[in-house]
């Protein structure tokens, strides 16, 4: 799986979900302009020593990332208010995983370009105005790899 994370602002976050990446072989995309320094001290502590085992790129921006892409990529735009629940789509292993700001979430022109591909994670109070972003990529990326059997061979 492919893990993007779209102009995090968080470093722990950011770090967490490298961890995350390491431990489930996912790679990770971080595509700026990034809220933090990729040398601030609090990723590196919320990453630990996994940052050695994940595959990560940083990109400028956004078009920079979706140019270097063949156009038959499949993105997955998980964002709240989303068309449709995280777990009610069939993943495949090339898929991409879209996670935009902690404080925005992903731009709405994106959003717009992609509404077939928009998903949600279904909070159910409505006071609750968002999850942490880490826990997302942990929600979505599981479901993905469960559908694929964890990556086990099907003997």
């Amino acid at each position: 799986m492919k893990i993007v994370l779209l102009e995090p602002e968080i470093p722990p976050n950011t770090g967490n979900v490298a961890r995350l990446c390491a431990a489930t072989h996912s790679v990770l995309h971080l595509i700026g302009p990034l809220g933090f320094r990729l040398d601030d001290s609090q990723l590196k502590r919320a990453g630990m020593d996994y940052w050695e085992q994940v595959d990560w790129t940083f990109w400028e921006n956004w078009p920079a990332f979706a140019e270097s892409l063949s156009a038959d990529v499949r993105f997955w735009f998980v964002e709240q208010g989303g068309g449709r629940r995280y777990d009610s789509v069939e993943f495949g292993p090339e898929d991409y995983l879209v996670f935009g700001r902690e404080s925005t979430g992903l731009p709405k022109a994106l959003l717009a370009e992609n509404p077939e591909r928009c998903l949600e994670i279904p909070v159910q109070n409505p006071k609750a105005r968002s999850l942490n972003l880490s826990n997302c990529v942990a929600l979505v990326l599981y479901e993905a790899l469960r559908q694929q059997g964890f990556g086990e061979d099907s003997d």
